[in-house]
């Protein structure tokens, strides 16, 4: 059967149920499968291209909440806005690169979550979060219990969901590995910034551990004793304690004695042995500590700075933590608090606070 008898069949039988009877009643069914299958590619073949309606791909939309919703570049196709110059420049690159062919959906969630969250400080609740990214409710909490989990995200007492205290431990690293040397009052600032608590800067002067910095931070209560120039309550203060274990058995007895050993709060250490005890447990972890020792409520940690120097240049840095927190916040603290000890060792105007010269020729 010629190719035009088999189109007269196939329209003849539109490709329903009376054709086909009346193919069985002339061929096996075997047969008309293939007269069928020869018959609409000779209809296809014949079909003028002009006649066909072109088939037109929808453009690419990448849509972010809180952006404008523009197709995306075609792949291939020459962007017409010129590229930036400067430091803009890798930034650039890196998004008008072409889309991989495999990405983990939740991560991307996870980011579509983070920017948004980033775009309010006032907090954002988890019904907002949900509606602005285009996910169930369902899915927005489990996204969010994981951020919240991991320290990205926290959740304030409204219910409002807020950047965590990890995305500025990453932002201190991205900084470290980005900027040049600071000074001590540039780090300190940058500490309290991404940590929210004080930050203390002390040595020895006319030899007695006192204050000779600070910097107040968000998360921690104003203590109006600790300014610069406080030299009292050293066996007190995580800071003094620190200073004070560079000094020698002898010369911290002697020290104690003439300096006496007031008590601040009912926790505070007033024997010199209870100080020598807790000297030398957190002297092995190098973070000196005190838990409502100088001020309830209040909880303190430090760290020698040039942990092997002589008391007369010895440095101390330190924060004050709301003790309601000490518990969640000492992992991590710590951890900061070591990396600052190593940091501050590289920054120029250190030698002169302690009194070395320092190497820089600034």
């Amino acid at each position: 059967m010629d190719p035009e008898e088999s189109g007269e069949l196939l329209e003849r039988s539109s490709l329903g149920s009376v054709g086909a009877r009346s193919l069985r009643d002339r061929i096996t069914r075997d047969e008309a499968e293939d007269v069928l299958r020869t018959a609409a590619l000779t209809a296809t073949a014949q079909t003028p291209p002009q006649d066909r309606e072109p088939e037109i791909p929808s453009p690419p939309v990448e849509v972010r909440s809180g952006e404008d919703q523009r197709p995306a570049a075609a792949s291939g196709a020459r962007s017409i806005s010129a590229s930036p110059s400067g430091p803009d420049t890798a930034v650039w690159n890196a998004r008008s690169q072409a889309e991989p062919t495999k990405m983990i959906q939740s991560v991307q969630r996870a980011l579509r979550i983070m920017e948004l969250v980033g775009r309010h400080p006032e907090g954002v609740t988890a019904a907002r979060i949900a509606f602005d990214c285009g996910f169930s409710r369902a899915t927005a909490y489990n996204l969010l219990r994981t951020l919240v989990y991991e320290e990205y995200l926290r959740r304030d007492e409204n219910g409002r969901y807020k950047l965590g205290r990890e995305v500025s431990a990453r932002y201190s690293q991205l900084t470290r590995a980005t900027t040049g040397p600071l000074t001590l009052a540039e780090y300190m600032d940058r500490f309290s910034v991404e940590t929210g608590y004080s930050t203390l800067l002390g040595r020895f002067v006319e030899g007695r551990p006192a204050i000779t910095d600070m910097v107040e931070g968000l998360r921690t209560p104003h203590v109006e004793e600790f300014a610069a120039g406080f030299d009292d309550g050293a066996h007190a203060t995580a800071l003094g304690k620190a200073l004070l274990a560079t000094l020698q058995p002898a010369d911290r007895a002697r020290f104690l004695r003439s300096a006496g050993m007031r008590a601040f709060t009912r926790r505070t250490l007033v024997e010199p042995d209870a100080l020598e005890y807790d000297l030398a447990i957190y002297g092995e972890s190098g973070v000196y500590a005190e838990m409502g020792q100088f001020k309830d409520g209040m909880a303190g940690a430090a760290v020698l700075v040039n942990a092997k120097a002589s008391p007369d240049n010895a440095v101390a840095f330190g924060a004050m933590i709301p003790l309601k927190e000490i518990r969640t916040s000492w992992p991590r603290i710590t951890q900061l608090l070591r990396d600052a000890a190593r940091d501050l060792m590289s920054i120029p105007d250190l030698g002169r606070l302690s009194g070395r010269k320092s190497n820089s020729t600034n």
